[in-house]
């Protein structure tokens, strides 16, 4: 099940926050001290949010060195996922 939970995650970040934010809030709580991160998270870097919310409360915080593995993972994965879209945009315009 919880496999699950993470490959719906890299496919919907969004919306796995989402759900996350709204059926198990202290999960979202303890790694935030105030709701604007997460807000923010969900608009720019959803899987980054996630990421850190998950190191934070399984991994004994985020300086261990897993947690901060996945945080890096996951920050690179936001980011491809904005940079992909500019280089099709780049190819389709040169046709």
């Amino acid at each position: 099940m919880c496999c699950l939970i993470a490959l719906f995650s890299l496919a919907f970040p969004r919306i796995t926050l989402v759900l996350v934010w709204l059926l198990d809030k202290p999960f979202i709580d303890q790694a935030y001290s105030n709701m604007a991160v997460p807000v923010l998270g969900l608009i720019f870097l959803p899987l980054t949010t996630l990421a850190y919310a998950w190191a934070f409360t399984f991994e004994s915080g985020v300086g261990s060195g897993g947690g901060i593995l996945v945080i890096v993972i996951a920050v690179f994965l936001d980011l491809g996922t904005y940079g992909g879209g500019a280089s099709t945009r780049g190819k389709s315009s040169r046709a």
